[in-house]
């Protein structure tokens, strides 16, 4: 039998909700649980009229009424915790943010079900998440690439996971990527524009669409160059599209180094360089790309939070190795 976590009794419906969707007067209601939560609960036979079950999230409600909602404990994430060492730059109630290392899958996939950031939080956050859809989970607002290394928040309760997302999707939280790339960018700054979709040539790939696909603004700023060889490049990210920054640098010749999807061996030829450090460079293990800092406001605090992450010592050495001091 499901335990009860809290038993809600909402106030006598007034008349101004007459009409309503069940669903939707709840959500006016309970603001700190999602819409999708709340009709979850509901399918559940999780509330209750007048002491009668409802079941249906798109039933009308009526002035007079009285509903009761039982909210279940949250039920036991599926991924087993697993005690992997994380750094964590920033924790309290609500939220943590996370220094991702390169080569960390986030959440478990075919081919990653261990070791990946899930069970990491799963393990360090026991006791401690509140549940976000009715699972003891973390709630992952965002993702980077398993090997991008740098910032992400992460929710441990429903409010904070809508407050964050609602965040992202009107793009007021601010990241910005430092970005290593085979040539030098022209214009050396400015703002990528277009829609990212599937590749249609390759399902592994995305990539810029005329048709479908979800638009893409990426602003960019030349840091340090090699040359015409190589370049630090600042991205900051207006939207959040898979494999955003790695397609936008693509349409304009500046594939990412170490890139093992996206850059052709023809654009990897190195110029001015010694046969040392060509081989460094054309042999680098991963994508050379980290989160460098994330800024948003405290869902509960409204407080403005802003991170900053140091290089890792793989892309430290990537610099040297060019000269981008």
């Amino acid at each position: 039998m499901t335990e009860i976590a809290e038993e809600i009794t909402l106030p006598v419906v007034e008349t101004a909700y007459n009409g309503w969707r069940l669903d939707k007067f709840l959500v006016r209601l309970l603001p700190d649980m999602s819409r999708a939560r709340l009709q979850q609960l509901i399918k559940q036979s999780c509330v209750c009229c007048n002491g009668l079950v409802v079941s249906d999230v798109s039933c009308k409600i009526h002035t007079g009424e009285v509903y009761q909602i039982a909210v279940p404990e949250p039920e036991d994430a599926v991924p087993e915790p697993e005690d992997i060492p994380l750094n964590i730059v920033y924790e309290d109630d609500d939220l943590l943010v996370v220094n991702k290392p390169a080569g960390m899958t986030v959440h478990p996939a075919p081919g990653a079900y261990h070791g990946t950031l899930v069970h990491a939080l799963l393990f360090h956050c026991q006791g401690r998440l509140s549940g976000i859809g009715g699972v003891k989970r973390p709630g992952i607002v965002h993702r980077i690439d398993k090997d991008t290394s740098g910032l992400l928040v992460v929710a441990k309760n429903d409010m904070t996971h809508r407050a964050l997302t609602e965040q992202f999707s009107v793009h007021s939280i601010e990241r910005t990527y430092l970005a290593f790339v085979y040539g030098v960018p022209s214009p050396i700054s400015g703002t990528i524009e277009g829609n990212i979709g599937r590749s249609p040539y390759d399902r592994k790939k995305m990539a810029l669409v005329v048709k479908g696909g979800k638009p893409a603004v990426t602003h960019y700023q030349t840091m340090s160059v090699c040359g015409r060889t190589a370049a630090l490049v600042k991205c900051n990210l207006e939207t959040g599209r898979t494999h955003q920054i790695r397609v936008h640098l693509s349409s304009i010749g500046c594939n990412l180094i170490g890139d093992q999807l996206y850059v052709k061996a023809k654009k990897t030829a190195l110029c001015g360089v010694s046969e040392a450090v060509k081989n460094y460079v054309n042999t680098f293990p991963r994508q050379a790309l980290h989160a460098q800092t994330l800024g948003f406001i405290h869902p509960k605090t409204k407080e403005w939070l802003q991170f900053t992450s140091d290089l890792p010592r793989d892309l430290q050495d990537l610099v040297e190795v060019l000269g981008l001091n």
